[in-house]
């Protein structure tokens, strides 16, 4: 009978050091989830505010981002499920801006929810966000353009660009820039915001094919007939030049020192058209020299008029 109650003892004291050390542990964890990471007050058109940032809070705004990123990673991946290749690509540089924008709308609901005042946060930091609001413009209005283009399709990748006298196939488009490699195998950072503040020449929206052209002046008295044969031959026995459409021969002009003509002809890569080009000008030099046809330079008579004495 008395080691059954000694029993009974040693079991309701175990009890209770349990107890204790259990409700001691949810002290401590409490005590942690509530302890103050910032806690500061200001006045404010007379009124007091405080501003309390603790443990509890942090973790919750943390929570909430890691739920919202799955949800938001489940979305993008049933919407791009079935789109194109080149669709996806352009849903996902938009959706990587929005989700920005969500993550912020987020945070501030958390906020509000758990009584913090946002807006008193708003009106501490008016002047530092103004200030922010100035320096990032430039950034906003890149990242607006970068979107235009992205949803009305003026510039896809591999397209051969011309803005401000610079030229360059686009390699890739992002929110805020375009970048595009130039011939020479230099790199264009193209701020998106140009696009809507200059006119962009874009060569091969229409197709990869486009007209080139080379233009020669011939002496006056020449065999114009023979010039526009010669103009074709050199243009159909260039290798990239393609047989349709034909080359052709504008006459041009009637100029100073010269019968001016253009020559006309398609090719498949503009990008580096000035290589055809050239070598169309070497060859229509070779003809005309073959067949005494001169390419004259500018003339001019000067009269020398003496005063008497």
């Amino acid at each position: 009978m008395q080691q059954d109650t000694a029993d009974q003892i040693e079991k309701s004291v175990e009890a209770v050091s349990e107890t204790i050390t259990e409700s001691s542990v949810w002290a401590k964890i409490v005590e942690f989830l509530e302890f103050k990471i910032i806690d500061f007050s200001y006045a404010s058109e007379g009124d007091t505010h405080e501003i309390v940032l603790k443990v509890k809070y942090v973790l919750l705004v943390a929570m909430v981002l890691l739920v919202t990123t799955y949800v938001l990673r489940w979305i993008k991946g049933v919407v791009t499920r079935k789109m194109p290749p080149d669709d996806k690509v352009k849903f996902t540089t938009v959706f990587s801006f929005a989700r920005w924008l969500i993550y912020i709308i987020v945070i501030l609901v958390v906020f509000d929810s758990i009584g913090i005042n946002v807006t008193a946060i708003f009106a501490a930091s008016a002047a530092l966000l103004i200030g922010i609001g100035l320096a990032l413009q430039t950034l906003f209005q890149d990242i607006i353009s970068g979107i235009f283009i992205l949803v009305d399709q003026t510039v896809h990748v591999g397209d051969i660009i011309e803005i401000e006298g610079k030229i360059g196939r686009v390699e890739e488009i992002k929110l805020r820039t375009t970048r595009a490699v130039t011939i020479d195998n230099k790199v264009l950072v193209i701020p998106n915001h140009l696009y809507l503040e200059n006119m962009l020449f874009n060569w091969t929206q229409n197709g990869t094919l486009t007209r080139e052209s080379v233009n020669v002046g011939v002496a006056y008295g020449s065999d114009v007939q023979l010039v526009k044969k010669l103009l074709l031959q050199a243009a159909r026995t260039h290798e990239l030049v393609l047989s349709e459409p034909e080359p052709s021969v504008v006459f041009m002009d009637f100029g100073a020192s010269s019968l001016d003509f253009k020559l006309v002809f398609t090719i498949n890569n503009s990008f580096r058209a000035q290589f055809p080009k050239s070598d169309i000008r070497f060859e229509i030099d070779r003809l005309f020299r073959e067949h005494n046809v001169s390419i004259p330079f500018p003339q001019r008579d000067i009269h020398i008029i003496q005063k008497p004495q």
